[in-house]
């Protein structure tokens, strides 16, 4: 069996996945983070589309958001 050099990527990504979500209820201060930083990476992915380059607009918005 060929074992690709993702898995571990993979597997890592979604072990911080569920360890993020073993914590107990988030402030309302970490709540305004969260939207904040969706809603920047939102906009700048839509931004981002428009000049050709929607992972970079989606992560400069996503920084600036938060």
């Amino acid at each position: 069996m060929k074992i690709s050099k993702r898995n571990p990527a993979i597997s890592l990504l979604l072990s911080l996945i569920v360890a993020g979500c073993a914590g107990g209820d988030i402030s309302t201060r970490e709540k305004g983070a969260g939207i904040g930083a969706l809603g920047g990476a939102a906009a700048g992915g839509i931004i981002g589309a428009a000049v050709g380059r929607p992972g970079v607009g989606a992560a400069i918005g996503g920084a600036l958001g938060l």
